[in-house]
């Protein structure tokens, strides 16, 4: 087993954050299949898994500046540190390595986005399985933890009522990056300025990436900041989201600052690819 039991966690003195933090200096297959066996800690012996331990906590008590924490003055819900780790993490990665299958693709994204690969869990309890999966749910947020209880009160269009997310946050969420949370917010709305998107309304923050899928042919995608900034990009292989899905996630951010990249793909891309 790669992941150390919660009672012998408990009996060792060992904190369980700090086995995350240990399991994200694997190499990255390893880091894919411990992560995705971290829900087996939660429950078990009393021990909370990621999320809910303590840089989660400090989040929710320093939001807002205070605490020592940085705070962005015009979305004050990002988590700054979390965010800037999470693009750290997406610019470790190559576009070889974004251009295997796209099952083990989506796995690295989540990783470097800092969520937990949970295709099993009951959706609003830390489901994944949708993350970047369709055309919508295709922005990674960093939000502080007093914000990832926040409620769509009908201010983004095409968004449930309530929208309530906080219970997944916690559950998804890897520690290792910072205080706060992640998520895979939705899309729509990002195409006007400034966005009206969950991230930007609902959230009140950045996002550390979105993933776009590139015209013509939509097999590549690439990975923007919330500046519409280049991160990465890769061409994955095998079962690729459905394309309709993937040409209607272009739509979203067509004629933004989220769709420079996507439109100017070709330049990155080698000869004839």
């Amino acid at each position: 087993e790669t992941m150390v039991q919660a009672s012998t966690a408990r009996r060792l003195g060992v904190c369980v954050p700090l086995c995350f933090r240990a399991l994200s200096n694997l190499p990255r297959p390893a880091r894919h299949v411990a992560f995705a066996a971290a829900p087996r800690l939660r429950g078990a012996g009393g021990i909370a898994c990621a999320g809910t331990g303590s840089a989660w906590a400090q989040s929710r008590r320093s939001s807002g500046g205070v605490g020592g924490m940085e705070a962005d003055p015009e979305y004050p819900g990002t988590a700054l540190e979390r965010l800037r780790n999470i693009q750290a993490r997406v610019r470790s990665l190559t576009p070889a390595e974004l251009s295997a299958d796209w099952t083990d693709v989506r796995r690295t994204i989540l990783w470097a986005g800092g969520l937990r690969d949970l295709p099993d869990a009951v959706p609003g309890q830390g489901y994944t399985g949708h993350s970047f999966n369709d055309d919508n749910h295709c922005d990674l947020t960093a939000m502080l933890g007093d914000v990832a209880h926040n409620e769509n009160q009908g201010a983004i269009q095409g968004i449930a009522l309530g929208n309530r997310l906080g219970r997944g946050i916690e559950v998804a969420s890897l520690p290792e990056l910072g205080p706060g949370g992640s998520w895979s917010t939705c899309t729509n709305g990002c195409h006007m300025e400034p966005p009206q998107d969950v991230a930007h309304v609902q959230f009140r923050a950045r996002i550390a990436f979105k993933l776009v899928w590139c015209p013509p042919d939509f097999r590549t995608f690439v990975l923007v900041d919330d500046s519409g900034e280049y991160l990465n990009h890769g061409t994955p292989t095998g079962a690729l989201p459905d394309p309709r899905m993937r040409a209607s996630n272009y739509d979203l951010v067509k004629g933004s600052k989220y769709a420079r990249e996507a439109d100017g793909i070709s330049a990155r891309l080698p000869p004839g690819a």
